[in-house]
């Protein structure tokens, strides 16, 4: 499937669906369940990898895993490129490919001097990673306003920023904007209708909207981020705990 398709799976009020991978296993694992695309999770991807999220494992090691996974799969791989690993856009775009990734994940969060990237700064820097890939690679613009919010009237206070946000890195060229970690749902809907048509990327969350609440909020993608792996490591830590305490009914 060619970056051209992937966009055309991004359909306002019917998602595509993403649970994101880790590993090489995780990404058969979706594609036998019928997933058309493989996402990947930075924070899932470093953590089997030794390290912590937010670019603290080696470039080299995170676009060989994203790699191992395209290896594995006959369907499109989509890359948590984090906010790039410090990368001049052309290196970006050049080492997406070598993975054979055809789409990517870029955040606006500051992983070096924290807080959020300017605006400005971050669409030139979207500008350019186009114009380095040209149609080639379906960019999902994450908005980092959210993330330290708490729902309801915090998650409103910061809503303007992301609107503003959005429509600049939409003029920059990315395909869909990615508003992380909304949990309510009349935000968001109130996000997709400010840049209506464009496509929207939300996040399922246990303390948000349910799948049906979100596609009704007219977003095109639903991604599960790390939420898979997580739950998975928290089955895995129970079992271990009963095992040690000779509890485990095996």
């Amino acid at each position: 499937m060619t970056a051209a398709e992937l966009r055309d799976l991004h359909v306002p009020g019917k998602p595509l669906v993403l649970p994101n991978a880790w590993d090489a296993d995780s990404a058969r694992l979706l594609v036998e369940a019928g997933f058309p695309v493989v996402a990947t999770s930075s924070a899932a991807v470093a953590a089997v990898l030794g390290h912590d999220d937010g670019e603290q494992a080696p470039v080299d090691e995170m676009f060989a895993a994203a790699a191992r996974i395209a290896r594995v799969v006959d369907v499109p791989v989509t890359v948590d490129a984090e906010a790039g690993y410090g990368l001049a856009p052309a290196e970006l775009v050049a080492r997406l490919g070598e993975a054979s990734a055809v789409g990517c994940n870029l955040e606006d969060s500051d992983l070096r001097a924290g807080g959020l990237r300017g605006a400005t700064e971050q669409a030139d820097f979207l500008a350019a990673v186009r114009q380095a890939a040209g149609d080639a690679l379906v960019i999902n613009a994450r908005i980092d306003c959210f993330l330290d919010t708490r729902g309801g009237a915090e998650e409103a206070a910061v809503l303007p920023d992301a609107i503003e946000r959005a429509r600049r890195y939409l003029d920059a060229g990315v395909d869909c904007v990615y508003p992380i970690h909304v949990t309510s749902e009349p935000v968001l809907r109130s996000f997709t209708e400010a840049i209506a048509p464009a496509a929207v990327n939300a996040t399922y969350l246990p303390s948000g909207p349910a799948l049906a609440g979100l596609a009704s909020c007219g977003v095109s993608r639903i991604s599960l981020g790390a939420g898979l792996w997580r739950a998975g490591r928290a089955w895995l830590i129970g079992t271990l705990r009963e095992l040690a305490a000779g509890t485990a009914p095996y």
